[in-house]
């Protein structure tokens, strides 16, 4: 059997692994379009702030790693996709077979149809490559605008602060992270932010981008005029599926799979920031773009083509963030669901921030700032789906009790399914 990946990013390598520990004798081909070792993108800003170098981040330490366990390397971007044929087409006219092949290529980032965009001086962060450029432009005191205010744009807001440049953040919505955090919780990262020492423009847009003598010029929609260094732009990301377009594979925002990570051609799998899965809150698909669920989906799909017996329970929404030192987290359905109700525990002195979600007496998603000490147990909570009974009212009146809720329903759950 002849397994290739396509895509060497956790996903591509988590499946490859895997399928070579259940397929001893299979011929695996993973396929990737940088000139580099597989990496973790989610590692970048640590390069950025000097923490590791290149090499740290690298998904595996050990130069003989693939080689070991017979997992073949090709460098080349796939450019189409025959499905009746199960032949992929390469960029410089290779063409390879596939007896089950799995998608990974993950997400690509989103260019915003700006003036300028495309000037010198105006970066993505999303590659090696790009990390490379950044570093060369973002110096002790640089000006640097970034655009994009979300789950990404916070990790490498992060980064570019440690690198002591003067950091202006422009974000479209109404709050920082508008699709993970609610209004109280993102308003409360942008005061946290500013504090810190950087200037943050909420419901703002770049209008334009233009070459100054010492480096750009950026318009805003507020009025404001600035001139920078180093534009980055963090505008959120797509699924990486242009090349699929004619594949005859059945795509809408992302590649629709089942519950074992299969696409509508029954050897075609697909993992990742690329799929559109079955969310676990609600039962509708999503595309659900987050490291720890392309792991997941990259082991059921894994197992899947080797001939086993396995089941996706649903893409949960996690989102875990440290901003400067502010940490919040929310999951499942963290914006309410209908016919819900909700209790929020707020103190902005102190950069507290808790809220829970219920639909019923099961609690189905949660907000938090400024703590860690409940993601374990919300967690928990919002994935076994626990009946809370009486203790939905002591929540009501207490949301950090979260823990002995959590003991008391969640062990009578699961003393009633025993």
């Amino acid at each position: 059997m002849k397994h290739v990946i396509l895509g060497n990013g956790p996903a591509g390598v988590i499946a490859a692994e895997i399928i070579r520990k259940r397929a001893p004798h299979d011929q695996i081909v993973m396929i990737g379009s940088e000139d580099s070792p597989p990496y973790s993108r989610m590692a970048i800003p640590y390069l950025l702030m000097g923490n590791i170098n290149e090499s740290g981040t690298y998904l595996r330490k050990d130069s003989d790693h693939y080689q070991k366990l017979r997992i073949e390397q090709v460098h080349g971007k796939v450019i189409a996709v025959d499905i009746k044929a199960k032949k992929l087409e390469l960029e410089g006219g290779q063409s390879m077979q596939f007896d089950k092949l799995l998608i990974a290529t993950g997400s690509i980032p989103v260019q915003p149809p700006i003036p300028g965009i495309d000037l010198p001086g105006v970066h993505p962060c999303w590659t090696l490559a790009d990390a490379r450029a950044i570093t060369n432009l973002a110096k002790p005191g640089s000006r640097v605008l970034q655009m994009g205010a979300g789950f990404i744009g916070c990790i490498i807001l992060e980064a570019l602060a440690s690198r002591k440049v003067e950091l202006t953040v422009v974000e479209m919505g109404d709050r920082m992270v508008p699709r993970m955090m609610t209004s109280v919780a993102g308003g409360m990262i942008k005061k946290w932010v500013e504090d810190k020492g950087v200037q943050v423009h909420t419901s703002t847009k770049v209008e334009a981008i233009t070459k100054a003598n010492s480096g750009l010029t950026v318009k805003l929609s507020n009025g404001k005029t600035l001139e920078v260094d180093l534009v980055i732009s963090a505008t959120g990301v797509r699924p990486n599926i242009a090349y699929l377009k004619s594949s005859g594979l059945e795509i809408q925002t992302g590649i629709l799979v089942n519950e074992q990570m299969q696409t509508s051609h029954p050897d075609i799998y697909a993992a990742g920031d690329l799929t559109e899965s079955i969310d676990f809150s609600t039962g509708e698909r999503i595309v659900n773009a987050i490291q720890p669920n392309a792991a997941e989906q990259a082991r059921i799909a894994a197992i899947a083509m080797t001939a086993g017996e396995v089941e996706s329970l649903g893409a949960l929404q996690i989102n875990v963030l440290d901003t400067l030192g502010l940490i919040s987290s929310s999951f499942g359905l963290w914006s309410g669901a209908q016919g819900g109700d909700h209790v929020e525990l707020v103190d902005l002195q102190q950069y507290k921030y808790l809220r829970l979600e219920f639909l019923g007496d099961v609690l189905v998603g949660a907000t938090c700032v400024g703590s860690t000490e409940h993601i374990g147990v919300l967690r928990g909570l919002i994935q076994g789906k626990i009946s809370l009974g009486e203790w939905k009212e002591v929540l009501m009146a207490d949301p950090t009790k979260a823990m002995s809720a959590y003991l008391a329903a969640g062990q009578a759950q699961s003393a009633w399914m025993n």
